[in-house]
């Protein structure tokens, strides 16, 4: 049994996944298998319709599957924000028709949201290998100016037709492989929760994501020239992603401090010449310079590790509070970092344990991170080859303001990552020296 059909198993909300190449043409047979009687909804923006949309309507007609009016997204800057939501919930509260999402990741996004909003399940057909949401439990929404994750269950169905995908411009496949290669430095923050007791490592969840990863991107330039091969490794990769997050009702296993820098600046709502940076792109970076994290921790003698020290350097909670309130004071999201800090904040003594059981573990905790870590220059390499920018100024990004990111990102969210583990042990500012200070990676 394939890594694909095992993984199906383990899902809890989607059904069926058909992977292949000329198998759009299959999208009215597994509709008529996942949604016997019902009507039908084609959702989708202009370039999408126009790519398979106006097929899938065509080819619906043909086997006398009822639907409404398909649902075009006119918006030629749309992107997923709730406002967009709300138009296909006003829409699809008209009737019970069933959504047939055809596009990537903000098609899918709405439609997912939407969806659940109005108590129905929905078809999705992929029209990039752009990201790992598609069989994704819960849905990324800017709402209320936050980049917010909203509970909501994949699709029953995915179809992604191989042809399609391998076709799609290469800005679009090269972020999906970003996306795809942050399960890197994701597991190697679980690596670190597991070690420290914070959060034990599903097995089940484990699995699916990382026994296939190395080879689902061990060809990126195959990816970014289109062969069908790599494509559908990649393809595979990013729907095993979706479906450890729906196994372990959480997006740990697929996401660790890498997305945090993307995460803030999307709610910092970061443009790069008057334009959203796609998701991936984001990740691009924020893998990069989590991975040079990475290296300066592996370079670091945790046996021997002074916890008297860092004991010492640790907040109050008190002291935690005020410093997650100054560090966000005048943005719209003044109050995250008190909420998200105050949820993981450990008082000294259970500080203590953690960093004992670092330096108690570290040579068995730094072997697993070796082996589970890309080298940084080899890192590069893979996502300039596949097209995915290297350089933070790509993606309009200051080597001034990626710093800050690095201490911004600890604060919004409670997942507990490397940034987590450089704050307790009091070593973050000196790490960034390194990487920013003269002869850094990134000097300033």
């Amino acid at each position: 049994m394939s890594k694909v059909a095992t993984a199906l198993q383990s899902a809890s909300e989607t059904k069926a996944l058909l992977i292949g190449q000329g198998i759009l043409k299959q999208t009215s047979e597994l509709f008529k298998e996942q949604f016997p009687g019902k009507r039908a909804i084609i959702v989708a923006d202009i370039t999408t319709f126009n790519l398979a949309g106006k097929t899938i309507v065509k080819q619906f007609e043909s086997e006398n599957i009822e639907q409404e009016a398909a649902f075009v997204y006119t918006d030629p800057e749309i992107y997923a924000a709730y406002k967009y939501v709300d138009e296909l919930v006003n829409i699809l509260n008209k009737h019970t028709a069933i959504p047939v999402a055809v596009g990537s990741g903000t098609i899918n996004d709405l439609t997912k949201l939407a969806a659940h909003l109005t108590n129905r399940p929905y078809l999705c057909v992929a029209t990039a290998a752009s990201m790992d949401g598609y069989t994704a439990f819960g849905a990324s929404i800017t709402a209320n100016g936050a980049k917010q994750t909203f509970n909501c269950p994949a699709p029953q169905a995915c179809l992604a037709d191989i042809d399609i995908l391998s076709a799609a411009p290469n800005e679009m496949t090269a972020s999906g492989y970003a996306d795809l290669f942050a399960k890197v430095t994701a597991g190697a923050d679980w690596i670190l929760a597991d070690a420290l007791q914070v959060e034990p490592i599903d097995q089940t969840a484990w699995s699916i994501v990382q026994d296939g990863l190395h080879e689902a991107l061990s060809d990126p330039n195959g990816t970014k020239q289109g062969d069908k091969k790599a494509v559908t490794q990649l393809t595979e990769g990013l729907m095993l992603g979706g479906f450890a997050m729906q196994w372990s009702r959480s997006s740990r296993p697929a996401s660790g401090a890498e997305h945090q820098f993307s995460h803030l600046w999307n709610m910092e709502h970061h443009l790069h010449h008057g334009k959203h940076i796609s998701h991936g792109f984001q990740v691009s970076i924020g893998t990069l310079a989590i991975t040079a994290l990475y290296d300066q921790l592996l370079k670091t003698d945790f046996e021997n590790l002074d916890i008297p020290a860092s004991l010492a350097q640790w907040p109050t909670l008190e002291e935690l509070k005020k410093q997650s309130l100054a560090i966000f004071e005048g943005t719209d999201f003044p109050e995250i970092g008190l909420q998200e800090s105050s949820a993981k904040y450990n008082n000294h003594q259970e500080l203590e344990r953690q960093l004992q059981l670092l330096k108690e573990n570290w040579p068995n905790i730094k072997t697993k991170l070796t082996k589970q870590i890309v080298p940084l220059q080899e890192a590069k390499a893979r996502l300039a080859t596949v097209g995915a920018p290297t350089e933070p100024e790509q993606i309009g990004i200051s080597r001034e303001r990626l710093k800050e990111t690095f201490i911004r990102a600890q604060y919004i969210r409670r997942r507990f990552t490397i940034l987590d583990l450089a704050v307790r042990t009091g070593h973050l500012e000196q790490w960034l020296d390194k990487l920013f200070g003269k002869h850094g990676i990134w000097e300033i």
